[in-house]
């Protein structure tokens, strides 16, 4: 297995937690050690013998840090190959030592980027040396062990330990898969800074924290969340999150975010809201958001964008559920709700979300930037000749905002407030609304004063015949049809308002 013996070492590392007890091994068992800088201090206040590199090179570290370990006498030391012949006369020749072991971190340049630095801070975490280092070492993995993190101390410690610092290929080769996924990361990171917001025709994303999940979205596939939830989710209650609750956690968040200043609470079955109403307070938003269809919400997500107090908490106790997303919990809430360990809780912590989405599709990738439109009052259109009052002006906005993030074909009967039914997922508009209109008056709504919102416009008069005669009074559609008119004259025969917004949100 290509057994190597560990005899020297360069390290150079940004954060030093941990590499204590791995230097002090190093020299237990006898291990040159080359070092730079901060790290070189480091290393001697342990009171650890050490060379600097400028001792090797000759050189002094110049021009602020940025060339330190660039020369030939170390880059050498760390690619030549051990069994070439001519690679050992051109090492001795030029007095260039064997480097088996590097211990190399990069820059904080993600860090830097999200603690809002100016761009000169961000330019300078741009690590030259360390990428190179990992590089190189990387690549002769045949006879140099390459640690790129401090996450990987453990195993080193392990093979220092237990067999005296002797690695065998496979080892090597894995320190250096490693490597070259930290290094691909981190020049992804940088590729994505400086072509952040610009029009560019490559796709690149690079995610290294991830969660093996019980399962994919049935239990016979495999599945794995990558990305960091603890940064956008404090977990106070419950079961670890499944593929599915992800698919709704995130489909909520979506939502809820519409209604940001209000008192407002969502409940979501399959991706769509099967309750969502805004009130004075948490508990009569909950009650009134349940209420449009609790059949659905048994096993369902909820959100909300309030603080959840004890009244709101011995209501949704009532309740088999998945998830509760909240920004916050009173202390008695939080006790009550958390009586039952297998009910996840999760408080969201304030986080931007990416402006941009993209999924797998056939042999690639497909990218779209969010659907971030949100239409105002002062941007409807009335085409028919009874306006919309203030009440429905203000129900239509809040149907509009549903629409927006239900599975298309989709429509949305409301009342202010209060969203009374959906049809979703449906392959023709005449089925969403018929099946919005059945579920309605299944849970005992009238729709007499409702409003109708349609995630695209009406191609014939057939919804706005059926919304009329099911008593709805107020209509809000992209508009777009060649046959608009047909719609809005049926409108006008039968005392209808129609407002249009000029933007289409199909959810698919």
């Amino acid at each position: 297995m290509n057994p190597r013996k560990i005899k020297s070492a360069l390290i150079s590392v940004y954060y030093k937690d941990g590499l204590d007890r791995i230097v002090k091994l190093l020299d237990k068992q006898g291990v040159k050690i080359y070092s730079t800088g901060g790290t070189q201090k480091f290393i001697e206040d342990l009171g650890i013998k050490v060379t600097p590199v400028e001792d090797l090179t000759t050189y002094p570290s110049i021009l602020g840090g940025r060339v330190k370990t660039l020369h030939p006498k170390i880059f050498g030391g760390i690619l030549f190959r051990r069994d070439f012949e001519q690679d050992q006369k051109e090492v001795a020749q030029y007095d260039i030592p064997s480097l088996d072991l590097v211990i190399v971190d990069l820059y904080p340049f993600e860090e830097t980027v999200a603690s809002g630095a100016s761009d000169e801070d961000i330019i300078e975490k741009i690590d030259i040396g360390g990428i190179s280092l990992i590089r190189g070492a990387a690549k002769n993995f045949k006879d140099v062990v390459i640690v790129a993190s401090k996450d990987q101390y453990p195993m080193l410690e392990n093979i220092l330990v237990e067999r005296k610092g002797e690695t065998d290929l496979n080892e090597r080769r894995l320190f250096a898969g490693r490597a070259f996924d930290i290094s691909s990361h981190y020049d992804t990171a940088i590729f994505n800074y400086f072509f952040s917001g610009e029009e560019i025709k490559h796709f690149k994303q690079s995610v290294r924290d991830f969660q093996v999940l019980r399962y994919g979205e049935n239990p016979h596939q495999a599945g794995v969340f990558y990305g960091k939830l603890d940064d956008m989710f404090e977990k106070l209650n419950g079961k670890e999150l499944s593929y599915n609750n992800l698919l709704d956690v995130d489909a909520a968040v979506g939502l809820i975010d519409e209604f940001e200043g209000t008192t407002t609470f969502a409940i979501l079955k399959h991706n769509n809201a099967c309750g969502i109403a805004t009130a004075t307070t948490p508990k009569e938003a909950y009650l009134k958001a349940l209420a449009a269809d609790p059949v659905s919400a048994f096993g369902g997500v909820i959100i909300t964008g309030s603080k959840i107090d004890l009244a709101t908490a011995e209501e949704l106790n009532k309740l088999f559920f998945e998830v509760l997303i909240a920004p916050d919990f009173e202390k008695d809430a939080l006790e009550l709700l958390t009586s039952k360990k297998n009910r996840i809780l999760l408080r969201r912590k304030p986080v931007t979300l990416s402006s941009r989405q993209f999924k797998t599709l056939l042999n690639g990738v497909i990218e779209q930037e969010k659907d971030l439109k949100k239409e105002t009052e002062e941007e409807l259109k009335p085409v028919t000749n009874r306006f919309p009052s203030d009440k429905e002006k203000r129900a239509l906005l809040f149907a509009n905002k549903i629409c927006k993030h239900t599975k298309s074909n989709a429509i949305v009967l409301a009342v202010d407030g209060q969203m009374i039914s959906s049809g979703v997922g449906q392959t023709s508009r005449v089925d969403a609304l018929r099946q919005a209109i059945e579920k309605a008056k299944s849970f005992g709504f009238s729709l007499e004063g409702a409003v109708m919102a349609s995630d695209a416009f009406f191609p014939f008069p057939d919804c706005v015949e059926i919304a009329d005669k099911a008593g709805i009074k107020a209509v809000i559609q992209p508009g777009g049809s060649i046959k608009d008119q047909e719609s809005i004259d049926y409108c006008n025969a039968h005392d209808i308002a129609m407002v249009l917004t000029g933007f289409r949100h199909f959810k698919h």
